[in-house]
């Protein structure tokens, strides 16, 4: 593993961490609905505010990464179709000189 990849892993993380951490301390708190709600609106909304930097770039690095699997997946996906489609024609061609031979040694045999 990279050591982007890592502190990539480790920032994600650390921000699941923390929302996790921020809800249920809103949640749990003696509060009604309403204030709870506003709260928690607030507090995502001040955490945003001053992690948005870091958010964008894991984010970005997230993409990238489902980008780069998408690609890999398609490659292997086509690597496997092309595999089954040469097997697929080798049988067909094996059957074709197989009933070709045959009508040839038909043809001799009188």
């Amino acid at each position: 593993m990279s050591k982007n990849n890592k502190a990539f892993m480790f920032s994600m993380g650390l921000i699941a961490g923390v929302v996790g951490g921020i809800v249920a301390g809103v949640l749990y708190a003696p509060k009604s609905g309403e204030e709870s709600r506003k709260e928690l609106q607030d507090t995502v909304c001040d955490f945003y505010d001053k992690h948005a930097p870091q958010i964008e770039e894991a984010k970005k690095q997230a993409m990238e990464s489902i980008d780069l699997m998408k690609y890999k997946m398609e490659r292997q996906f086509r690597k496997l179709n092309n595999s089954v489609k040469s097997k697929k024609m080798q049988k067909a061609k094996a059957l074709e000189d197989s009933e070709n031979g045959n009508e040839n040694e038909n043809e001799f045999d009188y």
